[in-house]
């Protein structure tokens, strides 16, 4: 729905970490439901899984370098992709794939990626997981214009001073008034610099446009960026050929083969979608790397898969069907922020939008000629399923191995840090999805660190909302009240906050000031202003 109608639907204020009574059919739906969205059925004929080739995403080779950076260039553009067999979709691409091409960085060593937007909307780029500066971040109404525009600057540009910016007709909806936020549009093209004072990880980009997120992700506008160090490339991890990027994100198809998007506006000039689409959108097409329920041939061998939730909405609880003897099929060396301590050893895994984790799945386990498939236990019909392994009968060698300790990991103290602050993600009666009853405004701060401070930060939530957090990892600090959860180990930026739990975490903001964002990545709730601003100082 748009946001004058999702505010008129109207809910209960929740108490903090409780549970309330939400106003009407619509919203009591969502309490119903165990997790979030609702499916938007294709209509075209699904094919059938496993008959498709898994694609790898090409690596971007830099167009020069220096004695201190690498320096690319990236295309966003108009493609028609067959994504189904026999079919051509229209994406919203970076360089004309989905996935886009795939970054790789060097901690310490600078990257700047200059993006040219040919696209018939602006467009924003944030890379999620880096550690960058404000003006690098992808600030949601540092609008990047297309190409030839600039007569038309204004118009883009009129709404960013409005609560939730390109919302036309929506300024004061929310009864406040807008702090301007300042607006670094620019037409054409845009450098993002990106310095990389960070540790191996898998990080992503994508499009953070305001109000528009939802369908610019759901379009196509989403590719890997990995960062490698010496620390981790000492180990004997598998790579090559058997480390496997997977970028889960599930799609539905119209009948002319386009992506499908409840939209409120099919034009896209107001944000939002249709109203029974206001907790979130589900695809029944699960595409790995672009490509439906795709296969691949493995060795009896380790594989590291760097597995990337960037679906919009949807949650999966990972498992390999059949097991291997003994179970603990899933081993987990890293999160988003890098390498654990420790390896741990899982049967399943649960991901949540904009969450990766790192795993190694050793297919020796397994006898020649097995079919492995990557199941989704929180599916359901064709959802259930992602995609296969298929495991080959040729002999082959692997040096590889996961050690038993893989990095001695920074632990924050909590007694380090000089404040605790709250922030409750829910539905409020008169904003619609807000953080601390409040839609997001641009330039309107809810926290204003130090910089090179460490803070506690608790969330709180009343349905189901994967919190995100710019600029810096954290570690999380307990579940209401107790230990961690079993895929909560390692630096984080994005925390799964499940219905009615509070979730405290300790984040240090280091290196760079500015205007930083925090907010539900359930790309529906953030359309419709789950978004906060914070400011380092």
């Amino acid at each position: 729905m748009n946001r004058r109608r999702f505010l008129g639907a109207g809910a209960a204020v929740l108490g903090a970490g409780a549970v309330g009574a939400f106003a009407g059919p619509a919203t009591a739906r969502l309490l119903a439901e165990a997790r979030p969205g609702r499916l938007l059925s294709s209509e075209v004929p699904l094919p059938a899984a496993f008959q498709v080739p898994l694609p790898v995403p090409a690596v971007l080779a830099p167009v020069r370098s220096d004695a201190t950076s690498d320096h690319y260039e990236i295309t966003q553009q108009v493609a028609r992709l067959e994504i189904l067999p026999g079919l051509r979709t229209e994406a919203w691409t970076y360089g004309g794939t989905f996935p886009g091409p795939t970054l790789v960085a060097r901690s310490g060593r600078e990257m700047v990626v200059r993006h040219r937007n040919e696209l018939p909307v602006p467009s924003v780029v944030h890379l999620h997981g880096g550690h960058t500066p404000a003006d690098s971040d992808g600030y949601p109404v540092d609008l990047l214009l297309p190409v030839g525009s600039s007569a038309d600057r204004s118009t883009w540009a009129a709404h960013t001073d409005h609560p939730m910016a390109g919302m036309a007709g929506m300024a004061g909806m929310a009864g406040t008034t807008s702090t301007a936020a300042p607006s670094r549009t620019v037409t054409g093209e845009r450098p993002y610099a990106y310095p990389c004072r960070q540790r191996a990880a898998t990080l992503w980009y994508h499009d953070h446009r305001m109000g528009f997120t939802g369908p610019g992700v759901w379009r196509g506008l989403a590719g890997f960026h990995l960062v490698r160090d010496d620390e981790e490339e000492a180990l004997p991890l598998p790579r090559g050929e058997r480390e496997l990027p997977l970028m889960l994100a599930d799609r539905s198809f119209a009948a002319d083969g386009s992506f499908a998007y409840p939209a409120a506006d099919a034009t896209l000039a107001v944000p939002g979608v249709t109203d029974d689409y206001m907790n979130g959108v589900l695809g029944d097409v699960v595409l790995v790397n672009g490509a439906p329920w795709p296969r691949t041939a493995v060795d009896r061998a380790r594989y590291r898969l760097r597995v990337l939730n960037a679906s919009n909405t949807r949650l999966y609880r990972l498992e390999l069907d059949p097991q291997p003897s003994g179970g603990g099929a899933l081993v987990q060396i890293g999160g988003d922020g890098g390498l654990l301590e420790r390896p741990v050893a899982h049967d399943a895994v649960e991901i949540a939008p904009a969450e990766r984790f790192d795993l190694v799945v050793d297919f020796s386990r397994y006898p020649p000629g097995t079919r492995v498939r990557l199941m989704n236990r929180f599916g359901s019909g064709r959802t259930e399923e992602v995609m296969c392994f298929d495991v080959s009968s040729r002999p082959v060698r692997d040096d590889s191995a996961v050690p038993e300790r893989l990095c001695t990991l920074e632990r924050l103290d909590p007694a380090a840090a000089v404040t605790t602050r709250v922030f409750g993600f829910r539905r409020s009666r008169n904003a619609g999805w807000t953080i601390n009853n409040q839609p997001y405004e641009p330039g309107r701060a809810l926290a204003r660190p130090a910089l090179g401070s460490t803070e506690i930060w608790r969330f709180f939530s009343d349905v189901h909302h994967p919190v995100h957090v710019h600029l810096d990892a954290f570690q999380v600090l307990s579940r209401n009240g107790k230990d961690p959860g079993p895929y909560d180990a390692g630096w984080k930026d994005t925390v799964d906050l499940r219905p009615a739990e509070a979730v405290e975490v300790l984040v240090r903001f280091l290196d760079y000031p500015g205007a930083y964002m925090l907010h539900c990545h359930n790309l529906e709730h953030e359309d419709m202003a789950m978004m906060a601003d914070f400011v380092v100082e």
